[in-house]
């Protein structure tokens, strides 16, 4: 299956988002971007992917009060760069990474806010994956080794953390229907017929045009 569309995937801590992504990459035959970004950020900053990957996905306030005072640009001498915290200058290059990787043509892009960065580009399908909370538990049990004891409160913590950042940077609410075109539920379909749901609403969205 050929396709010209942008896939924008956000995803519950644990939903199996990532690895859904990589297979609808590889299906598709297009590019896959996830933490890579975070690399490619680096490069184009200067600085040590190491202290960019700590601050991935991650929100500050300074970069926010830059923005409503009108002092801001990307790439301006207004508020150059160096100024800003490493939370702020990851977003704005991963944000820069995001719209050339939409130019050169499709590609998955999982989390880092893509469906907002992306939000004027019509040739993107924009997918939110959620899960059953005991099925997300079992999942970062089995898959990233997370204490048992401790599950409930990482699922907690890591989706508190990735919908502070995306309301934070886009201004609007994570997981909010509104945002995307298509919210999947994937411990209801498993991670195949999942991967196979975003393919057919590829197809289906191609051939609405």
């Amino acid at each position: 299956m050929s396709t010209k569309t942008i896939i924008t995937i956000a995803r519950q801590y644990g939903s199996g988002g990532r690895e859904i992504g990589e297979k609808v990459a590889k299906r598709l035959g297009i590019p896959f971007y996830n933490k890579d970004l975070i690399t490619l950020a680096a490069k184009q900053s200067g600085m040590s992917p190491e202290i960019f990957e700590k601050a991935d996905e991650k929100a500050t306030n300074s970069l926010l009060y830059s923005l409503m005072m009108g002092n801001y640009t990307f790439g301006s001498q207004i508020t150059p760069m160096d100024n800003l915290p490493i939370n702020d200058k990851l977003f704005l290059a991963q944000s820069q990474i995001i719209r050339e990787a939409a130019e050169k043509g499709p590609c998955v892009i999982v989390g880092r806010c893509a469906d907002y960065v992306l939000r004027e580009n019509k040739n993107c399908l924009h997918v939110f994956i959620y899960a059953d909370h005991f099925a997300r538990m079992d999942r970062i049990i089995k898959k990233y080794d997370v204490d048992p004891a401790k599950a409930a409160d990482t699922l907690v913590k890591q989706d508190k953390q990735r919908a502070n950042y995306y309301n934070f940077y886009s201004n609007q609410k994570w997981g909010s229907p509104e945002n995307y075109h298509l919210m999947l539920e994937s411990s209801a379909f498993g991670i195949e017929n999942s991967i196979d749901l975003i393919c057919k609403a590829v197809e289906m969205k191609e051939n609405a045009r």
